[in-house]
């Protein structure tokens, strides 16, 4: 069975398990505070061009989200994103859990824009505000979307600039952050994130880490104290230096660059060839998950032999899956599933 259900399916990059097996035996302080979790913070910080942010290490992407909305929030304040983000969707109702409303946006295409945005701000403080509704004081968007689309420069910008016209944070997830940043149509960079966003992550889990995230925060009155959220959420791990480690290993000499426009190559070989073979796609996404829209006959003789992910019906006889592509997708696979979907489909 060959997996492409997901960008998580293997373990870690071979340069990071080589790294982690030669300092297996090195004895460090704990909880993040180690020499490797300090040199990854700065090769992060230097990637961004900006030496007052903060960066903590977390291990998975769910513990990141919960963490830093908690932590940027008070309890009677919730969050903006939309229906189909992944607090609202994939994470067992961990974010409502710590007392913070997801106030939801309807999206076809996993993104949300200013002007829907701006209506629920707008409406709620036309007034002063009102206290029978949890306030909404954060924006969050994935880059890329659950979607697999990504957000512009302008539109990053935009966002920004209505979140700081209202007072409120915007908080980038970035799980797959790699794949957008590889893909063709990007035109953002860790520099121009770090401008326009209070809050974002780098996913490592997602892109060529065993796991691991890397939080970054800008915003002044995020940063005091986000250690005891951490550790209040569980997030705080003992052997820290694994995440500094890994982190290092992808930054010191771009490996993270590298091994997402890996994972994009293989995408643009797949996406080629179905629109080739006249399949239609759900959405248009410019990064790893692709949305397509296959006959369920087609998805049977497929899945002897390929995992993939099962979404939404189109009808009766038809059904949208995600093909995923990472870091580790072999063109060979690739080669072979594209041959076996030309005879599914004749």
């Amino acid at each position: 069975m060959i997996f492409f259900n997901c960008d998580y399916t293997e373990g870690a990059h071979p340069a990071i398990l080589e790294r982690l097996s030669a300092t297996n035996m090195e004895q460090t302080i704990g909880y993040g505070m180690d020499d490797h979790c300090k040199h990854a913070a700065e090769l992060i910080k230097k990637e961004c061009n900006n030496e007052k942010i903060d960066v903590h290490f977390l291990v998975g992407g769910t513990q990141t989200n919960v963490t830093v909305i908690d932590a940027a929030l008070k309890p009677y304040q919730g969050v903006i994103c939309a229906a189909s983000g992944h607090i609202n969707v994939h994470e067992t109702g961990a974010v409502e859990a710590s007392g913070h409303k997801c106030i939801t946006i309807p999206s076809m295409d996993g993104k949300i824009y200013e002007p829907e945005i701006r209506e629920i701000l707008s409406n709620h403080y036309a007034n002063g505000g009102d206290e029978h509704m949890a306030q909404p004081k954060m924006v969050y968007i994935s880059n890329p979307t659950e979607y697999g689309t990504i957000y512009s420069k302008a539109e990053l910008e935009g966002l920004y600039a209505l979140c700081k016209e209202y007072g409120v944070y915007l908080f980038l997830d970035g799980a797959r952050l790699g794949y957008g940043l590889a893909s063709k149509e990007n035109d953002l960079t860790l520099e121009i994130i770090a401008q326009n966003t209070d809050v974002f992550y780098i996913g490592g889990t997602k892109v060529g880490a065993l796991f691991g995230e890397a939080v970054v925060i800008s915003h002044d009155d995020i940063k005091p104290d986000f250690r005891y959220n951490i550790k209040q959420h569980g997030g705080m791990l003992a052997k820290g230096r694994l995440l500094g480690v890994q982190f290092e290993t992808l930054f010191e000499s771009g490996l993270y660059y590298e091994i997402s426009a890996h994972a994009m190559h293989m995408t643009e070989i797949i996406r080629d060839k179905l629109t080739c073979l006249g399949v239609k796609f759900f959405v248009q996404s410019p990064t790893n998950q692709l949305f397509v829209i296959l006959s369920n006959t087609a998805i049977a003789q497929l899945s002897t032999n390929y995992k993939l992910e099962i979404m939404d019906k189109v009808d009766a006889e038809h059904t949208v899956v995600r093909i995923c592509t990472s870091w580790a997708t072999k063109e060979e696979n690739v080669t072979a599933f594209l041959a076996d979907v030309e005879r599914a489909l004749s």
